[in-house]
């Protein structure tokens, strides 16, 4: 949040988890009323520089506020420890370092 808020951006926790555990969840929300959704990507939660990596969830389409709220409520059925981060970047990826898949 507070790499958000330098970068310009807004940014809130719209779902509290568990301070001690729970997978997160960022929704960025694009310009036309549509969202990018990141989790975590299979391995380690840092790459060898302590950054916390990312990976675009379905594919990097974009989904509608319905659709995201859909996935997240599945989400929270199977962990009900997760958290969810929302994130107002209109032109980018909320300041995230993606994990690039070739």
């Amino acid at each position: 949040m507070r790499r958000c808020f330098a970068g310009g951006l807004t940014c809130a926790i719209a779902r509290k988890g568990a301070a001690e555990a729970g997978s997160i969840i960022v929704i960025v929300r694009l310009e036309h009323d549509t969202l990018q959704i990141y989790g975590p990507p299979p391995g380690p939660a840092y790459d060898e520089f302590g950054h916390r990596r990312w990976l675009a969830l379905f594919d990097g389409h974009t989904l509608s506020q319905s659709d995201a709220d859909a996935f997240v409520a599945k989400q929270v059925s199977i962990d009900p420890d997760i958290w969810v981060v929302d994130i107002d970047d209109p032109g980018g990826t909320g300041l995230l370092d993606i994990e690039k898949h070739s």
